[in-house]
């Protein structure tokens, strides 16, 4: 039996869960440049206003940011360069019609690692309401507070 090959997650986008409704995900990876591989595995980037966006055919991603990597001279790369996602051209083909057409977003979700390859997981999604929001943070107080009620219980 085969093993499953070993993913180290490196962030999550915490906000995008909040400010928008996932309706799809799937995984792309990114090209990177000299240095800003040391950086993303020091965890030293920001994506919490990120943005994939369709321009000839190729999903790029805007709003990126990987600090330069500390250690590194002059081939140290733009931090805020938009990044090429490396994704099939049918599933950019379907992107772009849902993206055009009903009006969705893509975002990054989340920044992991596998077989030493930095990977992301994008989301195709909605935004919400803030009536939306409000209500997932109800939602999130509710279970809070049964959680700790079962606690206490026992």
């Amino acid at each position: 039996m085969p093993e499953k090959e070993p993913i180290k997650i490196l962030s999550k986008n915490r906000k995008a869960r909040f400010n928008y409704s996932v309706e799809e995900t799937f995984e792309a990876g990114i090209e990177l440049r000299g240095t800003e591989v040391k950086s993303m595995r020091g965890g030293k980037f920001s994506f919490t206003d990120a943005f994939g966006k369709i321009t000839a055919n190729e999903l790029f991603l805007q709003g990126f940011h990987i600090t330069p990597y500390e250690f590194g001279n002059i081939n140290n790369h733009d931090p805020d360069r938009d990044r090429k996602l490396l994704i099939h051209k049918d599933e950019i083909r379907r992107l772009r019609r849902k993206v055009d057409e009903r009006g969705y977003t893509i975002i990054p979700l989340t920044v992991y690692l596998k077989k030493g390859l930095v990977k992301l997981e994008m989301g195709v999604c909605r935004g919400k309401n803030t009536f939306d929001k409000r209500q997932s943070i109800k939602n999130k107080d509710i279970k809070r507070e049964t959680d700790r009620e079962v606690k206490n219980r026992y």
